[in-house]
């Protein structure tokens, strides 16, 4: 792979598949940034995938992109980077083109102090993606990249054509407090100068809290050479202080969401969460802001989906935007 770089709920079983649905293909040219010889995203790119810089929203971004077909984004979540779908790429690539950024302050992408409210993310993305020709897009999120792309559909309705969460939650939405202020979800209130000295050198054991603990078996988590990616790109200047400030935003993005929660989203919602974390909770919020929604509770995993389930997952995400 090139590398182009500058500076209702249902458990479902592993031969268990959705009902295929089609997108609309649309065509887009690609507007690529300034190139470097090597990757970026700390891992080599896959096989006709390159890599790209785009100014977007007043923040340097980190993208992926290939395939060919209706444009399908894929938004990573917290103590990981776009990295984390490499599992889908290829599957959807067959019939979409895959754009697959690192958020603002993850990976690659700039690390600024400010902007992390996920409505301003969401403005991120949609410069990405007007930035490459595309309007409609489909839009994946797990974790905090969930909260992104419900921020996108909703302030995007019209440019959104299939929605996907995966394993978190809403902040504004429905009881969201109950998840906010459980005390196993400590790191939601984890942030500022003191845990931020107490992190720094030490960030792989702070981010093996989230692979251990937040999995069904942390022996059957995030893989080990993941793992170091991970750490890697979060040990960067700027990379455990923009973490922090995702969960920082929450207050302000609930109210945000509350508001926008008041217009129900009209497009396919598909929300995947596993039956040993977020369960039905996830679900239940996708049916308040939304009126099209199937829910799935991944039967035996964890919080993180792609790497406990793939067998599952991948299907159900490629099932589903057809």
């Amino acid at each position: 792979m090139t590398s182009e770089l500058d500076s209702t709920s249902s458990s479902l079983s592993s031969n268990h598949s959705l009902p295929r649905r089609s997108v609309l293909a649309g065509a887009a040219s690609l507007l690529a940034a300034s190139a470097l010889p090597a990757s970026a995203a700390g891992a080599d790119p896959q096989a006709g995938f390159s890599e790209h810089f785009v100014e977007a929203n007043g923040v340097r971004l980190h993208y992926s992109i290939g395939g060919k077909g209706s444009p399908v984004v894929l938004l990573h979540g917290f103590a990981q980077t776009g990295h984390m779908w490499g599992p889908v790429l290829q599957p959807l690539a067959k019939r979409h083109t895959v754009i697959v950024p690192d958020l603002r302050g993850a990976g690659a992408s700039d690390k600024p102090e400010k902007g992390y409210d996920k409505k301003n993310m969401a403005a991120d993305i949609r410069a990405l993606v007007t930035s490459l020709g595309f309007d409609k897009v489909s839009i994946v999120g797990h974790d905090i990249g969930l909260m992104v792309a419900y921020a996108y559909a909703a302030q995007f309705p019209q440019s959104t054509e299939r929605i996907i969460l995966m394993d978190a939650f809403l902040p504004g939405i429905g009881d969201w407090k109950s998840v906010w202020l459980l005390r196993d979800l400590w790191h939601f209130h984890f942030y500022g100068e003191t845990p931020l000295a107490l992190v720094k050198g030490r960030e792989r054991t702070y981010l093996e809290h989230f692979w251990n603990d937040f999995a069904a078996d942390r022996n059957h988590s995030v893989s080990e050479a993941d793992r170091r990616i991970y750490a890697k790109a979060f040990a960067q200047p700027g990379g455990i202080s923009a973490g922090f400030e995702y969960f920082k935003n929450f207050e302000r993005d609930a109210a945000d969401f509350a508001q926008l929660g008041a217009t129900k989203l009209t497009m396919p919602m598909l929300v995947l969460t596993g039956e040993k974390a977020g369960g039905q909770f996830l679900i239940d919020q996708g049916k308040l802001v939304a009126n099209d929604v199937k829910g799935v509770i991944v039967a035996g995993s964890g919080h993180w989906l792609i790497d406990e389930a793939p067998q599952v997952v991948v299907p159900a995400i490629v099932d589903f935007l057809g």
